[in-house]
């Protein structure tokens, strides 16, 4: 899992996850910002690419998901 641990992941970071696991995530760059919750861009532009480099979300297409290790910090 990159350089992101389960203990240094914020309190945002864990409730981008959540809503990745309940389907309320998608990917748009239509904002400027890689994810959108809720259809509102996601404040912090960089949570994406971080939980991604972590080795917590997958991308395909538009859909982000957990990945298994995703699911286990859950």
């Amino acid at each position: 899992m990159g350089t992101t641990t389960t203990t240094q992941l914020s309190n945002r970071d864990r409730a981008v996850l959540r809503a990745i696991a309940e389907g309320r995530c998608v990917v748009s760059r239509e904002c400027g910002h890689p994810l959108t919750i809720d259809g509102i861009c996601c404040a912090d532009q960089f949570a994406g690419t971080r939980l991604t480099g972590a080795g917590l979300i997958a991308v395909a297409g538009s859909a982000p998901r957990l990945t298994p290790t995703g699911l286990a910090v859950l």
